[in-house]
């Protein structure tokens, strides 16, 4: 993926209650404590990622991805999800946030509301638009984005990829004026 050269997908994004860093080969154990409860995946069409050899390929894709964010609990200190920026489209300026996911503990909204909203303020620094890719049958993140203000915008078949059958997706997009109407717009505390 070429994305602008001044755009930093790694970035280092505070919160009140989050911390979100560049994901590290030494986050695999953490990650995959939080990722190896099934009811995270029930919904999701890679449904059996909860599995070490699925989740390994997706922390892979992740490390490979140089956009992925491991999602820290400040309170905690302790990995709780992550996150990730990527499939830069230049002919939009926009770049996709996904591969989410938080321990069912920080289910209910205002954890995920936190983080997405910082990776939105940090994006739309460098991009025109944000993409979300969603599962079609996957309510749970389709109710979850549809809260912070995206709009629903067409949907798609992917190829199988990192264990994900070529199931049905939507796309979700949201603009700066879009997440600003939403109040969907934080700014890191310490922006590095």
């Amino acid at each position: 993926m070429v994305v602008p050269a001044h755009a930093d997908l790694q970035p280092t994004l505070v919160g009140d209650k989050l911390l979100l860093r560049p994901l590290t080969e030494n986050d695999w154990d953490a990650m995959y404590a939080v990722a190896s409860d099934p009811l995270l995946w029930e919904v999701h069409p890679a449904w059996d990622r909860y599995k070490e050899p699925v989740f390994r390929e997706y922390f892979a894709g992740a490390m490979a991805s140089r956009g992925a964010l491991a999602v820290i609990d400040r309170a905690t200190n302790s990995i709780i999800g992550g996150s990730r920026y990527g499939n830069y489209a230049p002919d939009r300026n926009e770049i996709e946030i996904g591969w989410s996911f938080l321990a069912r503990a920080y289910w209910g909204g205002a954890y995920n509301r936190e983080m997405k909203a910082l990776m939105l303020f940090h994006a739309f620094q460098f991009f025109d638009s944000v993409r979300f890719n969603i599962g079609a049958t996957n309510v749970r993140s389709r109710r979850a984005i549809e809260k912070i203000g995206a709009r629903l915008d067409g949907e798609y078949v992917p190829e199988a990829i990192n264990g994900v059958p070529p199931v049905p997706h939507v796309i979700y997009r949201m603009n700066l004026n879009d997440a600003k109407a939403a109040d969907m717009l934080l700014e890191s505390k310490h922006n590095g």
